[in-house]
């Protein structure tokens, strides 16, 4: 059995055209970067097709390294529901490629993900990449894709570990100016409190 500071994360950013992946390997709670790539779809398959396309190019990254466990980013709430659906379907292949090999699925919305590399839940996916690629210079990705899956990896290891954040402490923040708030900021603030 590894040890738990010992293990593979698979980061996954879901798309249906191009989807990030990223392999982390977690070495005595420090996160080193293997691989950092993207699988790419024909656009011109349908939507099904390019589904089972998921499925086993997913299939084949998962059998070479051999993950313990999957982080995903979370679709995010857009205008057009035709392609949150289409988003959604991708994630949920993605989650039954995980499972159908006993490897355990976290999910994390995008907003917490920045929050845990960039320190700012609102920031671009250019600030995460270009955080990422300072905290990790030997490795580096032309798309964006590929670096929002290394930040899934490393937010799910942020969370799960209790080790603070790479870019800055645990996470909690205390907020401004206002008294009380929502629930959804409370936990986003204090996300080593939830268990």
């Amino acid at each position: 059995m590894k040890d738990p500071i010992d293990k593979v994360i698979i980061g996954v950013d879901p798309g249906t055209v191009v989807m990030g992946y990223s392999i982390v390997h977690i070495i005595k709670g420090k996160v080193e970067p293997i691989v950092l790539d993207v699988l790419k779809f024909n656009a011109k398959l349908d939507h099904y097709t390019r589904l089972s396309h998921i499925f086993d190019e997913l299939s084949k990254v998962v059998e070479l390294y051999k993950p313990d466990e999957m982080a995903l980013e979370a679709p995010f709430f857009g205008k057009n529901v035709q392609s949150m659906l289409k988003l959604g379907r991708a994630q949920g292949v993605c989650m039954a490629t995980a499972l159908s090999k006993r490897i355990p699925v976290f999910e994390y919305s995008p907003r917490l993900i920045k929050q845990s590399i960039v320190g700012n839940g609102n920031a671009s996916k250019e600030q995460v990449s270009g955080m990422l690629q300072s905290m990790y210079p030997d490795v580096s990705h032309k798309y964006l894709d590929a670096s929002d899956a290394l930040a899934a990896a490393v937010c799910h290891h942020a969370q799960t570990s209790g080790i603070p954040s790479p870019k800055h402490g645990s996470g909690a923040k205390k907020t401004k100016g206002k008294k009380g708030g929502s629930w959804e900021q409370f936990i986003e603030q204090n996300p080593s409190r939830l268990k």
